[in-house]
């Protein structure tokens, strides 16, 4: 699949608030400064970035919608870490967040975005383990590829199936990335293009 057209739709505050619509929506979530700006905007490749790249961690603070290809939403999802949250939010992220990814009805698939550089992150473990439990289609994303050697990329990712093995059976689809140079592109939008194609 290729992205030919994506255009902005809204940003929502909660889930009362998101668009009514009837395309399937994948949503990218990761850790604040984990790069999802700039694979968003790899992948969709317009002349003009559709998502903000800010040197200041935890800028998104809304839900974002791009419909790409007048076919499926792209979801831009508030980073959690740095977020501001109070003692009872769910899993150290925003409640709206748990909230749109519980309940919403048209969402297919949540790409969790890793940084490849770092050994495995709590946060990102104890995020991954949330949407398994909640039964939540998941693919995990492992970002800045490019920042290290191979073999030292593909060590942090057999740590993190590792860290992950310890509470689930089978590991989930898992893509390395780096949006410098376009690296899991064609993966990423060749799975969407097959979760398009199959029906619930």
């Amino acid at each position: 699949m290729q992205i030919h057209k994506a255009v902005f739709n809204t940003s929502a505050p909660d889930l009362e608030s998101c668009p009514d619509s009837e395309l399937r929506e994948f949503a990218f979530i990761g850790r604040s400064n984990v790069g999802k700006s700039s694979l968003i905007n790899m992948l969709t490749n317009q002349r003009k970035p559709l998502a903000d790249v800010s040197k200041t961690p935890g800028r998104t603070q809304l839900i974002n919608f791009f419909t790409i290809n007048d076919k499926w939403s792209l979801v831009d999802l508030p980073g959690y870490g740095y977020a501001k949250v109070s003692g009872q939010k769910r899993n150290r992220f925003n409640e709206f967040v748990s909230d749109y990814l519980l309940n919403r009805e048209k969402l297919t698939c949540v790409f969790i975005l890793v940084d490849s550089r770092l050994s495995p992150q709590t946060l990102d473990l104890e995020f991954t383990r949330w949407l398994m439990e909640s039964e939540i289609p998941f693919v995990l994303l492992f970002t800045k590829a490019d920042k290290m050697k191979p073999g030292a990329v593909q060590r942090n990712i057999d740590a993190f199936h590792d860290a992950m093995s310890e509470w689930c059976d089978g590991l989930p689809r898992t893509y390395v990335t780096s949006a410098t140079k376009a690296q899991g592109k064609k993966d990423i939008l060749n799975f969407i293009g097959q979760a398009l194609e199959a029906t619930f």
